[in-house]
């Protein structure tokens, strides 16, 4: 199907190809998403989609690792990878005339990634101690706290990094099969945005991947979760000398008509939150009525909001740090009161019209150069499909004051979230 200049093709064994034409500068990004990511595993291999992709720039007999750094630094371009809940992806944005590079290696990679067990080793190394890095951090640990209370079978209640019991019993064979299962064609959407022209580039992606089998037998079956059911409250003492509060109310996947209005509410309560990971930009939280009512009242010296796109229900989380003068059942108490006023108060189309621009603005902030442009054309996917994006701001446009508050009146309720708090302590020895 051709839409204006961008264009939508699945090859014959079954890699989705989304192109976007976008000539404004001599620059090709090319980015290929997995369905694959935590959301995929279970107990025993938690951690296990992170650690493919790092195994991903170990290199095959094609291209060694170190030639890859060495050839894309050399034309100036750049390429990574990302692991989340549903998804894993790798991207090289490089100089048009070059491109075939990121075709090449990505057609390469999907199949023939050599695993050995030296580097298995000491990746492991390198993802434990990442993971023991986190450990430090307080915001990780609560997370961590609530994102296990919040999930009785669904692969979410993980960390995308895994359990360190995991990390450390994970095999060089069991890596090696998630990587086959997973990374195929039919699993795969090719996301390419820049100067080319569609049929030459077509022709050129058929080459590189075509001849890749795919295979009918993926599985797809996620274990449901039930809702919440209740308030949860966790509490973790660690390090520190800083008080965290998260509230994290059970959300919308983001193929639901609930998401966009709650896209809005969360404009309105914490100012908006961005969907793309690899976005710039921003827009000021300083006129919303958390910032407005805990901030300038110095209930808490921060907060912000965080609203995922997934392809499940996820989380709505509320993040805040405490002043030192406030306890975080005060803080809590606080956040009560402003959407107790959600609820009990008309939300005024001036506000809404203000959370709108907001959305609309953070939105473009992320979609504005070829990178971001091809980031969307597959990201899309993983969840929804590419009409999500381009009605996105229309969706919002829509939103009225009476969709807000039933929005808050189904989701922001205590039966439906888990609190978590984060209390300091001092004592190195606890």
């Amino acid at each position: 199907m051709i839409k204006d200049k961008t264009n939508f093709f699945t090859l014959d064994n079954g890699l989705t190809v989304h192109l976007k034409e976008i000539h404004t500068a001599p620059i090709i990004s090319t980015w290929v998403w997995y369905r694959v990511g935590s959301r995929n595993e279970k107990l025993g291999q938690t951690g296990i989609s992170h650690w493919v992709e790092h195994m991903q720039f170990k290199g095959t007999k094609k291209f060694p690792s170190s030639f890859l750094d060495r050839e894309i630094s050399r034309v100036g371009g750049i390429w990574n990878a990302m692991t989340y809940l549903d998804w894993t992806t790798y991207f090289e944005t490089l100089p048009a005339h070059v491109f075939e590079i990121s075709l090449d290696l990505e057609a390469d990679r999907m199949v023939n990634s050599r695993f050995e067990p030296d580097e298995v080793d000491r990746e492991r190394n390198v993802i434990i101690s990442e993971r023991e890095g986190n450990e430090n951090e307080p915001l990780f640990l609560l997370g961590e706290a609530v994102q296990e209370a919040a999930f009785q079978e669904h692969p979410y209640k993980y960390e995308v990094i895994g359990l360190k019991s995991d990390l450390e019993s994970i095999t060089r064979d069991d890596l090696y099969r998630h990587y086959k299962r997973y990374y195929q064609p039919n699993n795969a959407i090719l996301a390419m945005a820049g100067d080319f022209d569609t049929p030459k580039m077509l022709e050129k992606i058929k080459e590189a991947f075509g001849q890749i089998p795919g295979d009918p037998q993926l599985p797809v079956a996620i274990p449901s979760d039930p809702p919440v059911g209740g308030e949860k409250r966790v509490q973790v003492i660690g390090p520190g000398d800083t008080t965290f509060v998260q509230i994290s109310y059970r959300a919308p996947r983001a193929n639901d008509p609930d998401f966009f209005i709650l896209t809005i509410l969360d404009s309105l309560l914490t100012g908006p939150t961005s969907l793309n990971m690899f976005g710039s930009g921003g827009t000021t939280n300083k006129t919303s009525r958390l910032y407005r009512a805990l901030v300038e009242g110095e209930i808490a010296v921060s907060s912000y909001g965080a609203l995922q796109a997934t392809c499940d229900p996820y989380f709505y989380t509320l993040h805040l740090t405490a002043h030192p003068a406030h306890t975080p059942e005060e803080v809590l108490k606080a956040v009560d009161t402003e959407i107790a006023r959600v609820l009990d108060a008309p939300v005024t189309q001036a506000e809404i019209t203000r959370a709108i621009k907001q959305a609309k603005a953070l939105f473009a902030y992320s979609s504005e150069n070829i990178s971001n442009q091809a980031f969307w054309l597959g990201y899309s996917e993983i969840f929804a499909n590419y009409d999500w994006f381009e009605n996105y701001v229309a969706h919002l446009s829509q939103v009225t004051p009476e969709d807000v508050l039933n929005i808050a009146r189904k989701y922001l309720i205590p039966e439906n979230r888990v609190v978590g708090f984060y209390l300091p302590q001092k004592d190195e020895t606890y």
